[in-house]
């Protein structure tokens, strides 16, 4: 059976969670948003996906500044200041008296339109904010065995089409990109730049080591990766060689491991890509030293109410 980075066993506390919907907390099944809502006819918004450790949220001031960032760049106001935002979530947190192995889907679309149109200036309401905490742990089966990847034809774009940068709602090239590698019998999608280096996955970072160094791709054709980011800044501070450069898959296919980062799982091995076996020599010994110091880094990065 395929796997992905986001595997998490079923957590039947799950269903019955309250959902902060514009601030109001409701029950699961009635959560819910309006079908004139922009993010919902348009995918007009922004979201981010947070981690919640020892009763904190992890890189919380690096996750709203992301958010505020991609509002900003979309011109939409998300009408709360960071603070209340911020208090927003912890309130929901409280709410379903969640302190670990939890995972908050923050999101904030542009808000009611009074007809189905793309023009902002249509839109009728203050932007719409849905938080959803769930329970949710990385399966360990997967970060054990590693998941295999495919390069897909699905190019991630350039920024003057859709910046890549934009933690947005529009998530299409990236869902066909993860079709095309479950149709490959993949478990997620490696994509390239306009130019043929490789980029990122379809929903996490991807990073290779080859002799000692730790590469990633320049982070001009992806998202601002907060647990990408912080790798970086770990390798640095502890005298690990890092290169943020282009590389072919010709580099990825020669090297000595692979791994993925994304905000829900930390970093996940890769042990096969387009069917080239990874790791099989080092061991993963580099990933491992660099799930150490994040773990460790993740407890001390909490914030708390």
């Amino acid at each position: 059976m395929a796997r992905s980075s986001h595997d998490t066993a079923d957590d039947p506390r799950n269903a019955g969670i309250l959902v902060s919907v514009n601030g109001e907390l409701v029950a699961r099944d009635e959560a819910t948003v309006s079908v004139f809502d922009s993010g919902f006819i348009l995918g007009d918004g922004v979201w981010e996906g947070l981690r919640v450790h020892d009763g904190g949220i992890a890189f919380l001031d690096q996750h709203l500044a992301r958010l505020y960032e991609g509002a900003k760049a979309i011109d939409m106001d998300i009408g709360l200041s960071r603070e209340d935002l911020a208090r927003r979530l912890f309130a929901c947190l409280e709410a379903n008296a969640m302190h670990e192995d939890v995972h908050i889907r923050l999101m904030v679309t542009r808000g009611l339109k009074s007809t189905p149109y793309q023009d902002p200036r249509i839109t009728i309401s203050r932007a719409t904010i849905v938080i959803i905490a769930e329970y949710k742990t990385p399966d360990p089966q997967t970060r054990a065995k590693g998941i295999s990847l495919f390069t897909v034809h699905v190019r991630r774009g350039r920024p003057d089409v859709l910046d890549p940068k934009l933690n947005s709602h529009s998530k299409l090239n990236c869902i066909t990109a993860c079709i095309q590698a479950a149709r490959a019998g993949a478990d997620e999608a490696l994509m390239l730049d306009p130019q043929g280096f490789v980029a990122t996955c379809n929903s996490t970072h991807f990073f290779i080591v080859r002799g000692g160094e730790v590469w990633t791709s320049s982070g001009d054709y992806c998202l601002g990766g907060i647990t990408r980011g912080n790798v970086i800044a770990l390798c640095r501070a502890h005298g690990i060689p890092v290169h943020e450069r282009n590389f072919s898959l010709t580099d990825v296919y020669g090297a000595d491991e692979a791994f993925v980062t994304g905000t829900f799982a930390g970093l996940t091995r890769v042990r096969e890509i387009d069917g080239r076996e990874i790791g099989e020599v080092s061991g993963f010994e580099m990933t491992a030293k660099l799930e150490a110091l994040y773990g460790q880094l993740v407890k001390d990065s909490v914030t708390r109410p």
